[in-house]
């Protein structure tokens, strides 16, 4: 566990990082495969860190546990309003490309996470929404992207000026690039989004921005009650609630643009486990209302600790190999 940047939100920003550790092919960089339709669904898409966690080799992921979709994290600031994974490795011609590239030739594709809990964020280094929506248009072009997620925490999250910056970038970004689909995913409390997470899909609906997925990491509560299969359920009824006031929703459209990004496992909070149980009522939730997406943090702690294993590396509890990356595949959308 990081200390300063929890296991979920960590961006890679600790000595060593500067390199990835993952050798995803064996020839060297090569052009970005085009995408051709991945089976499976946008809608289930965990999270890998490919610079973090001794993460396993996407390809290995999938031909066990039948995923095609992988959320990858994280795309950061290089200091200046300038993308790069972990705000240090260029977007193309290196590593991550070829992790890309390996997933589009097994038949899967990705969404990109931009953002996450530490290091150097683009909403704040950006100085406009125009701006902003420039970098995130260098990672799309990147990897003809069909998707994008915001991941916005800490202080990008709890500045009312950087929230809008974000919500108006990605409205440029939705209007030059038809169809894309874009996911914001924030924080959240037992009853769903916060203040500031109220405010961010406020300002959503007020500039017309039409988001994809307005999705909650339900963990690190700081106290609950229940279990937290029944904390989620609260939490997302919450969010929903929040879409359904902000844009003037039905019922059944404001549960069709909010998701769940959960934590396998032990939590950054001492004392709180998100288990396989939890994961299922997560699922029958997230089916009997059609939600926007159903992810979860992450492909990397996806299996049991081994003597002295670290919590960046694997769940904390006792389960077989992937077994909450196979309840999250069941999700078709």
């Amino acid at each position: 566990m990081h200390v300063a940047a929890p296991r979920r939100r960590a961006a890679a920003v600790a000595a060593g990082l500067g390199c990835l550790v993952l050798p995803l092919v064996a020839s060297g960089p090569k052009a970005v495969a085009s995408a051709p339709l991945a089976a499976g669904t946008m809608a289930a898409a965990p999270y890998e860190y490919l610079g973090w966690g001794n993460p396993q080799k996407p390809t290995d992921v999938m031909a066990a546990t039948g995923v095609k979709w992988f959320t990858l994290a994280f795309v950061l600031s290089d200091g200046g309003c300038n993308p790069k994974w972990d705000g240090l490795r260029a977007l193309t011609g290196g590593s991550d490309q070829s992790a890309i590239n390996a997933i589009r030739g097994a038949g899967g594709d990705v969404v990109v996470s931009v953002g996450g809990w530490s290091g150097n964020k683009l909403g704040e280094k950006c100085s406009s929404a125009s701006a902003l929506a420039g970098a995130y248009q260098k990672v799309i072009n990147a990897y003809h992207l069909k998707a994008l997620d915001i991941d916005i925490e800490n202080t990008e999250f709890s500045n009312a000026t950087v929230r809008k910056r974000v919500v108006d970038a990605l409205k440029i970004v939705k209007t030059n690039n038809p169809g894309i689909v874009t996911y914001v995913t924030m924080g959240t409390t037992p009853g769903g989004p916060d203040a500031d997470g109220k405010d961010l899909i406020k300002k959503g609906a007020a500039a017309g921005l039409a988001n994809d997925g307005w999705v909650i990491m339900p963990f690190d509560f700081g106290g609950h009650s229940g279990s937290m299969g029944s904390a989620t359920v609260s939490a997302l009824e919450g969010l929903k609630s929040a879409v359904k006031s902000a844009y003037g929703y039905g019922d059944d459209t404001a549960y069709r643009h909010i998701g769940v990004s959960s934590m396998n496992g032990r939590t950054d909070e001492a004392g709180e486990t998100v288990t396989t149980g939890d994961f299922r009522t997560i699922l029958g939730y997230a089916k009997q209302h059609h939600i926007a997406r159903y992810s979860f943090w992450s492909v990397n702690r996806d299996r049991q600790c081994g003597s002295g294993g670290s919590g960046d590396a694997c769940s904390g509890v006792s389960q077989a190999p992937y077994a909450f990356t196979k309840i999250v595949v069941q999700y078709t959308g």
